[in-house]
């Protein structure tokens, strides 16, 4: 393969969670350094990246048919890629099965060692590899010395705090694809939020497997709010275990800390929790949540709900939806289970018969979209500050944005349908005054205030 590289293009797609992506985005920084320019366009691209995930049945299909459909690039007849690259979380998770089942693969690089793509790709270009796959116990994480190429909106960034997990949930096989917990450091985060602050970022969102498990989470908050030019900061994956009177007050008292928690419950059945190994009763997340409330009237409570795990009864589920009435989520993400190899729910029973599954998601999904609109009837009549992000992306005549309590790619928007009398441009990543004035199931829609 010597000298295949020359012209060092490469085309990058990253599946799955914001924690992938910003393992993609540290990927490409060190292409970048090696000369590699990033095109959209997939057919001039010599490398091609697959940044995949694995987390469920549905999230492997889709890394497998995206492999597929960009390994036809190799044809000469549809482009020029010389190099076809699978990293991410199913490249950890089935490298042998990769290896053997998808020759069109060229380089398999595990959520360890992506670092290193740059370093891979030369030894492959001059045919110095005697492996195809490098994957190990992933130790990895990246401080702000590591390049990277932040390729959300240019006012937002995701901020990964640490990596891997040591909660062990039954259903879970994150702790064995990322590995066991490790964490940056204060002055690490606060250095990079620094540098993405002066690229134009306004909006940090933290992240990490478990939040809650940050030690040292009030002080990063208080360094990260210190950083000019960052004015929000939205904290994810904060397992309501954890949760601390102290960050409380911090959310409370911020004018930067977003009134916004997402606090992953999973349910509220004592009996389901415990086999989920939750260390945590129904009773006490409904604690947490009244709490918040209570200090934060306000408070924007986001969280995931897993239907169908493996012993559920009818009681089980009539228990989560009351706790989910009583809890009055504004957002909730449903999930379907589904075995995972690899997980101890695997070998748990009796399994939740699929058609069960389904009618459970969808009496879930009703109660929910009726408390999120009720929710969201909250904003009616409001000045809320709304962080721009462009033109409706159904059409050209509207605008949208965002407010605190609705965080990047996951909740509703703020449709903008009038711009007002004598109205300023507005621009993605302006923040402005919007009065809302209709209430959708999902979004708000508003105008602008002077």
């Amino acid at each position: 393969m010597q000298n295949s590289f020359q012209e060092k293009s490469v085309y990058f797609t990253s599946l799955g969670c914001s924690k992938n992506l910003v393992d993609g985005q540290v990927m490409l920084g060190y292409l970048g350094l090696d000369g590699f320019r990033a095109t959209p366009r997939v057919e001039e691209a010599v490398v091609i990246v697959v940044n995949t995930c694995s987390f469920i049945e549905a999230s492997k299909k889709e890394s497998i048919d995206t492999i597929l459909e960009l390994a036809d690039y190799k044809d000469p007849k549809n482009g020029r890629c010389q190099a076809l690259v699978v990293a991410g979380c199913m490249a950890q998770r089935y490298s042998e099965a990769l290896e053997k089942d998808l020759p069109e693969v060229d380089l398999i690089i595990g959520t360890g060692e992506y670092n290193k793509i740059a370093k891979l790709l030369r030894a492959l270009e001059n045919g110095r590899l005697e492996s195809k796959s490098f994957v190990d116990i992933p130790k990895f994480i990246h401080t702000e010395f590591d390049p990277r190429i932040n390729t959300s909106p240019k006012y937002m960034a995701w901020l990964k705090v640490s990596e891997g997990c040591n909660r062990n949930c039954t259903f879970c096989i994150i702790p064995t694809i990322r590995g066991r917990l490790r964490s940056r450091s204060v002055e690490s985060l606060v250095a990079e939020a620094k540098t993405l602050a002066s690229s134009g970022v306004k909006e940090l969102n933290l992240i990490s497997q478990d939040l809650s498990s940050y030690e040292n989470l009030y002080q990063l908050l208080d360094g990260l709010e210190k950083v000019d030019g960052i004015e929000w900061l939205r904290l994810f994956y904060y397992y309501p275990d954890d949760l601390t009177d102290q960050v409380i007050e911090k959310m409370a008292a911020s004018k930067k800390v977003c009134k916004y928690l997402d606090m992953p419950v999973q349910h509220f059945s004592n009996n389901v929790l415990k086999r989920m190994n939750r260390q945590i009763t129904g009773e006490k997340i409904f604690g947490r949540v009244e709490k918040l409330r209570a200090l934060i009237p306000d408070m924007v409570i986001r969280t995931s709900i897993i239907v169908g795990f493996p012993g559920e009864t009818e009681e089980d589920f009539a228990q989560l939806l009351e706790g989910v009435k009583k809890a009055r989520f504004n957002h909730l993400g449903i999930f379907r289970y589904s075995d995972e190899e690899g997980t101890p729910a695997f070998k748990l029973g009796p399994k939740v018969p699929q058609d069960v599954i389904e009618d459970r998601f969808d009496r879930l999904f009703e109660v929910q979209k009726e408390i999120a609109r009720e929710q969201n009837q909250n904003y009616l009549k409001k000045t809320i500050q709304v962080l721009v992000e462009g033109p409706h992306e159904e059409t050209e005549l509207l605008w949208q944005g965002r407010h605190t309590g609705q965080a990047p790619d996951i909740d509703g928007v703020v449709i903008i349908n009038d711009l007002g009398i004598n109205a300023k441009p507005i621009h993605a990543g302006d923040l402005i005054s919007v009065e809302i004035t209709d209430v959708l199931d999902y979004d708000l829609v508003g105008r602008v205030k002077a």
